[in-house]
């Protein structure tokens, strides 16, 4: 018997990264290759979604660049903003006073929590990072809400290895 295919969430990061011109740092060079990896590889494993955030915030800048994320994300399902969401958004805002720049990571968390999503993927640590992270552990375990885990491609990619490591013994 098949397992059901695990969701993921694929943040706003994830795409513009993907349809970014070759970077010609190291570090973006990395995130580039393996995000690519991952979306041409191992994407087909998961079942994806995306939310109208992400929708709203790939669709902003360079009207050339915006195009290629919006691209990208066609035929994905999304989520659509609701109460629900909103509310929980704003609750993780407050818990977490992060800057009001970063207000909409709270809601890519909350699309996460409401509909159960087991990764939300990202390469935006900087205010759902580790800190963040345990703070909302403990309230979501408090409210006895779903706890997605917060991955980058190259973390997904290892915890598959693993998992597939452990059906072989």
């Amino acid at each position: 018997m098949e397992l059901p295919k695990k969701k993921v969430y694929i943040e706003t990061t994830i795409p513009s990264i993907i349809t970014a011109r070759p970077s010609m740092d190291i570090t973006k060079t990395y995130r580039q290759g393996i995000t690519k990896f991952f979306w041409e590889n191992e994407r087909h494993k998961y079942d994806l979604c995306i939310s109208e955030f992400v929708l709203e915030e790939c669709s902003k800048g360079d009207p050339n660049a915006a195009n290629r994320r919006m691209d990208l994300l066609s035929g994905i399902p999304f989520y659509p903003r609701n109460n629900e969401i909103e509310a929980l958004a704003e609750e993780y805002f407050e818990y977490l006073n992060i800057s009001r720049k970063a207000k909409t990571d709270c809601f890519h968390l909350a699309v996460c929590v409401v509909y159960k999503i087991n990764y939300l993927l990202s390469w935006n640590m900087t205010h759902l990072g580790r800190p963040a992270y345990s703070k909302i552990a403990v309230l979501n375990g408090i409210r006895n809400l779903w706890l997605p885990e917060l991955v980058t491609p190259d973390l997904l990619l290892e915890i598959e290895k693993e998992e597939a490591e452990n059906e072989l013994r």
